[in-house]
């Protein structure tokens, strides 16, 4: 790294700054984002919910988030991140102050379509941070940017110790006091970006929208969906089911189960940033291999049921059980979570790549429909335990789902391939 790139990422500098600042706002979005992974198991007891209620109350904030993505990205594009940013995030605080007077559940539903708010921050980060770097620089930055998904652990980790000791609402109005404070923060401490402010000395106005929505036409952008479909929204939905699923499965209480949860939610959010770093040195294309390979062989395993059978030997049979026990399911868990992370990272290079000058509109997309998988998934999940009675359901969804993307990606590359020109080129996973 030049001594000149390597200032651009201290605090000290604007890039700095909006980097850095971006990244802890939206760990804090991000905790009160999945705010339902913790305080939803204690919602669910006290109003009786099934299961599939339970996963509709902690998908619905997933819901606004995604989306709200692509309308909060264009809007950053044509307004400048730092005003979109800080508004966005006041909204949110204020929805989440009045989830700690709701009653019924149709009260919190409500709620939770304001607090989702808080999860369409992705893109107005994505699309405020890639302003302030070069392109060669954007899968490391934008690797660091979603580290914030760290937020989910953080919520796992403290969420649990504030709720035995004042009761749900109480996290409610402290994560919302938190957020409050980082938005002011956030708009004293950080400056506009330098295609906004380029934009107001010159007087030259915003692309139309039809225009900023024009990449979407492309095909490509809504494979690089479907796959942030599984990377992260197969990682919001299991850090928001995880809680209630160990709980369900191991018989621990809820401090335990978030302290588990966040085993699997730490590694896929803080290794986003390595995974950024290999995007730009091996190719985008080549870790996406990778997450989608290792992520199916993870979910394979754990959708393997408690089972019990019978082996018919020479003196009659024999009895066995196979159940994956607590320490190999967080060791399992841990994978999986690392290498989700690393393919969150590799879909915004492409992102970044391919379209630099739409990163608003077409980032948003992409995180639209990633958050999305966020909010059908944990609905999925409810289903498929009352449908099945088998809490490894939703491992085997998952499983369906990654086996399936990584088949159209190889099918998708090697058509690719076949059609690269031969003159002298040689295949590269780096690019499209």
């Amino acid at each position: 790294m030049h001594a000149r790139e390597a200032t651009a990422l201290t605090p000290n500098s604007n890039e700095g700054r909006a980097l850095w600042m971006s990244t802890i706002a939206f760990t804090v979005c991000f905790a009160v984002w999945t705010i339902f992974s913790i305080i939803g198991v204690r919602v669910k007891d006290e109003l009786g919910l099934s299961e599939t209620e339970f996963g509709l109350l902690v998908g619905t904030p997933i819901l606004t988030g995604s989306l709200a993505r692509i309308v909060l990205g264009i809007w950053t594009d044509r307004y400048g991140g730092r005003l979109v940013f800080t508004l966005t995030m006041l909204a949110a605080s204020m929805a989440t102050v009045l989830l700690a007077f709701a009653h019924t559940y149709p009260e919190m539903l409500a709620a939770a379509l304001g607090i989702g708010l808080a999860g369409g921050s992705f893109a107005i980060g994505v699309a405020y941070v890639s302003r302030f770097f070069p392109a060669h620089r954007q899968g490391t930055v934008l690797g660091i940017f979603g580290v914030g998904n760290v937020g989910a652990a953080l919520t796992k980790l403290l969420a649990p110790v504030a709720l035995v000791a004042w009761g749900w609402q109480a996290v409610a109005v402290v994560w919302a006091a938190f957020l409050a404070i980082t938005a002011i923060v956030f708009w004293l401490s950080t400056a506009d970006d330098p295609v906004l402010i380029e934009r107001r000395k010159t007087g030259a106005a915003p692309k139309p929208y039809l225009l900023e929505l024009t990449p979407l036409k492309d095909a490509r952008v809504w494979r690089f969906a479907l796959y942030y479909f599984f990377a992260f929204g197969g990682f919001v939905a299991l850090a928001l089911w995880l809680p209630r699923y160990l709980i369900g499965v191991y018989r621990l209480d809820i401090e335990t189960a978030g302290l588990i949860g966040a085993a699997y939610s730490i590694p896929a959010s803080i290794f986003r940033a390595y995974g950024g770093v290999l995007s730009d040195r091996i190719g985008a294309r080549a870790v996406l291999y990778w997450s989608l390979a290792v992520s199916a062989v993870a979910t394979l395993v754990l959708s393997l049921p408690p089972t019990d059978y019978v082996m018919h030997g020479v003196r009659g049979g024999i009895a066995s059980h196979f159940e994956i026990g607590l320490l190999a399911f967080v060791a399992i868990a841990f994978v999986l979570g690392f290498f989700m992370s690393l393919g969150k990272a590799a879909v915004f290079k492409h992102v970044a790549t391919y379209y630099p000058e739409n990163v608003g509109a077409v980032g948003g997309l992409v995180g639209m429909i990633g958050g999305l998988g966020g909010f059908f998934l944990p609905v999925a999940f409810g289903v498929l335990n009352d449908v099945t009675g088998l809490w490894s359901s939703c491992f085997m969804l998952l499983f369906a789902l990654v086996a399936g993307l990584f088949v159209w990606m190889d099918i998708s590359v090697r058509r690719l391939e076949r059609h690269r020109p031969v003159s002298g080129q040689t295949f590269t996973y780096a690019a499209e």
